[in-house]
């Protein structure tokens, strides 16, 4: 919309107007002086109606143009009037400063940093070609920086550098322009900055990018349980761990990673499990967190607790999971999901295979078992401390633990493992729904284990090897 007094006012008619119901705003100024974001409800006559309306008075725009905002530092020589010809240039390119800092330091020369509104892209290397014929000129990337330098345009900006980066659709990145929006208002309510955030979004969008088509190298390995059967564990650097279970030669997966590398996971799978097009493919979940349930679309038949698999049928129907029941974390997961290329799955797939315990009152609770060829596991569903309907299954005959994300082996990850790691907590304020919580329960996974050697599956990092004795 314009920087104009009365220009909420104009679209509050135009809404009251046609009978809709404004549920949520959001504008700041500092931020974004010209995007001004309105949640409302209506029929989808009425909102038809809104968008024509909004658009005839030049309130809608599809973003087609080239704007954007450059941050550019001059390196100036400390003498009066020395910055006169770089604004006659900015002012003969036409564009229009929404930012200026400058100040000495003891040098013979300033550095100006300036951010400059443009309007067509391509005036910007003519720009800058005619700069350096002044001065010293450097471009300074925004998402690196500790503040905000501009005050225009930001979201559009912002988005499309993470659109850009994981290669999204245009339709994705506009829903992805109202969870970023949704993000930095919740963090200012909360009266938090919201940069060192949408830093550390911008970080994660670029670990997920830099790993796709031939940069996707997990680390696998495998692991001998019995002569007849054998767990392959695959790490990818971004997301969970996907185990494949090879038991007298049939297979089960757990777990499966993010949905943006499916291609490059079933490549893999069709490399590690002979006709793997052609066999029944059953995947077993241990809870339902976005980078556990990426791929469930490509298997039959999809295992669960009843609490995680009523989650995946309400995410199935476009309503919140558990990771979005918590406002804090809803625009997070959102971001997450777009970003990552989520897919709901068929609830039709989902099989709940377990009693459901409303109230545990014990960090673990055995709600059943689960065989598969030679594995007998009992089954532990967690009070959710990690996540609702989050399970554990342990095979004392084989002296095996597949722990989801309640106990991963923080000492093996890898270094791209730990780089992805350190950003969950900064963008959820902790990956655990209770952290405390989840550290009852990692005791107790370690408390049920008896005497033996046992090699323990969590869904990040190596396999941990390790002994009880009397």
């Amino acid at each position: 919309m314009p920087n104009h007094i009365g220009a909420f006012l104009k679209a509050s008619k135009c809404f009251s107007k046609l009978g809709i119901n404004i549920t949520r705003v959001s504008y700041n100024k500092a931020v974004d002086s010209h995007t001004l974001f309105i949640d409302c409800e209506g029929t989808g006559e009425q909102l038809q109606k809104a968008d024509f309306e909004l658009e005839k008075i030049g309130y809608l725009q599809n973003n087609s143009n080239k704007t954007c905002i450059i941050l550019i530092e001059f390196c100036l020589p400390d003498i009066p009037g020395s910055v006169t010809n770089i604004l006659e240039l900015i002012n003969q390119f036409n564009f229009n400063i929404s930012y200026i800092s400058s100040q000495e330091n003891g040098t013979n020369y300033q550095y100006f940093k300036m951010g400059l509104y443009v309007e067509e892209e391509n005036d910007i290397t003519a720009f800058l070609k005619e700069a350096e014929k002044i001065c010293k000129v450097r471009m300074i990337n925004y998402n690196t920086s500790e503040k905000v330098y501009d005050n225009s345009i930001f979201y559009h900006t912002y988005v499309m550098g993470l659109s850009q980066t994981v290669g999204l659709p245009e339709n994705v990145s506009q829903e992805l322009l109202v969870h970023v929006n949704l993000a930095m208002q919740t963090l200012d309510e909360q009266g938090l900055s919201p940069y060192r955030t949408f830093d550390s979004i911008s970080k994660f969008a670029e670990l997920l990018g830099a790993s796709k088509g031939k940069s996707f190298i997990p680390r696998i390995s495998t692991h001998q349980i019995t002569d007849h059967t054998e767990i392959i564990l695959i790490e990818p650097p971004c997301g969970s761990n996907t185990i494949i279970i090879k038991s007298n030669g049939k297979f089960l997966f757990t777990d499966s990673g993010y949905a943006c590398y499916k291609e490059e996971m079933l490549a893999i799978f069709k490399r590690l499990v002979p006709d793997f097009d052609k066999i029944e493919k059953n995947i077993l979940i241990t809870h339902a967190d976005v980078d556990h349930c990426g791929l469930l679309s490509v298997f039959d038949k999809v295992i669960t607790s009843k609490k995680t698999a009523q989650c995946l049928n309400n995410e199935y129907k476009g309503n919140n999971g558990y990771r979005e029941e918590n406002p804090l974390h809803k625009p997070y997961i959102n971001i997450c999901k777009l970003l990552t290329s989520y897919e709901t799955v068929n609830p039709d797939k989902v099989i709940p295979m377990w009693n459901d315990i409303k109230s545990p009152k014990a960090p673990l609770t055995q709600i059943g078992f689960f065989d598969f060829e030679e594995l007998h596991f009992e089954v532990y569903e967690g009070q959710g401390g990690h996540l609702p309907g989050e399970i554990v299954l342990i095979d004392y005959n084989n002296h095996l633990a597949i722990t989801g994300d309640i106990y991963i082996n923080t000492h093996g990850l890898t270094k791209e493992q730990a780089e992805y790691n350190q950003y969950a907590p900064i963008l959820m304020t902790s990956v655990d729904t209770d952290p405390q919580l989840c550290l009852e329960e990692r005791r107790a996974i370690m408390e049920r284990l008896g005497v033996g050697h046992w090699q323990i599956f969590g869904a990040h990092g190596f396999k941990k090897e390790y002994s009880v004795t009397l």
